[in-house]
């Protein structure tokens, strides 16, 4: 799975859907391919060309799992290749993005494993600690919707503001509780936001930015903890067809992710900044259900 989706700051332009050799026409009727050479179990990925997806197929067919990595260049078609049955799994989206596309589409497809988790950070470069960040400072952030909740979130859990009713994947600089807080947010683009260092006391960085800035993890100031209920929405998930989340086929390869060979693979791609997660898929529904209730409240 490439970092490159978990920011999520903009979704591709309409890229090409990469389904040949498939053998599903669109509108397929849903059903768990048999895992065999001839009905391969098909995957949607954003990141085919990551290294550990050889190693995740080479250790499937030891298993006796044939599995087909579809690779695709827009991230909104790996749900509705999903939804339509021209997938069986797809892998390369976190719980709040799964819960957009769940409201909108009246879909219900279902985590049914977890990957990992990427921390979004705090980087300064007028500061060396939180604390000494002053009274009145000013924090830029990204301004997309999804990344902008979750650094509010983060600047919470740093002790930088307080967000109103304790915020949640949907909070907005207005729900932050001015008299309350000791820092000012300023949203930019998310590729600004390294750029801003200068200008500001600290930015939130998406990992995808992090690097074309000169900067390393260890440079942060503070990132947010990939064990807390305010992570929760971006855990990165394993998802199914409802009617497919108990097949003992799809267990079976979210084992295979998470032996040490694929997972090392996964944290090489991300560039030691992902942290492996392995709830339970019971957990991970429950998470993805209260998402999308707190998004049907906003509509």
């Amino acid at each position: 799975m490439s970092r490159k989706l978990f920011s999520l700051t903009a979704l591709a332009a309409a890229g090409t859907l990469a389904l040949a050799g498939c053998g599903a026409d669109a509108g397929a009727t849903a059903g768990l391919s048999a895992g065999t050479a001839e009905d391969p179990i098909r995957i949607g990925v954003v990141s085919a060309g990551e290294d550990y997806w050889t190693t995740f197929t080479e250790a499937a067919a030891e298993e006796g799992i044939t599995v087909e990595i579809v690779n695709f260049s827009d991230y909104q078609l790996p749900n509705q290749g999903l939804s339509d049955g021209d997938l069986d799994l797809n892998q390369f989206q976190h719980l709040q993005f799964l819960a957009g596309y769940n409201v909108a589409s009246g879909a219900d497809l279902t985590p049914v494993g977890a990957t990992a988790v990427y921390p979004l950070a705090l980087y300064s470069a007028k500061h060396g600690s939180v604390e000494e960040i002053p009274e009145g400072g000013e924090i830029a952030i990204p301004n997309d919707e999804t990344n902008q909740a979750r650094a509010l979130l983060v600047l919470q859990e740093a002790g930088l503001l307080t967000l109103r009713d304790g915020g949640n994947s949907f909070s907005t600089p207005a729900d932050v509780i001015a008299e309350e807080s000791k820092v000012t947010v300023t949203p930019v683009d998310a590729a600004q936001t390294a750029l801003a260092l200068q200008d500001v006391d600290a930015s939130i960085i998406n990992n995808d930015f992090v690097g074309d800035a000169g900067l390393t993890a260890d440079d942060a100031i503070f990132s947010d903890d990939p064990d807390s209920a305010a992570a929760e929405p971006y855990i990165n998930v394993w998802v199914a067809r409802a009617e497919d989340a108990d097949d003992e086929t799809v267990a079976k390869l979210v084992d295979i992710f998470h032996t040490p060979e694929v997972e090392a693979g996964v944290l090489e791609a991300s560039g030691g900044t992902g942290v492996i997660k392995n709830n339970d898929p019971a957990e991970l529904q429950e998470i993805l259900e209260e998402i999308e209730t707190n998004l049907q409240a906003q509509g």
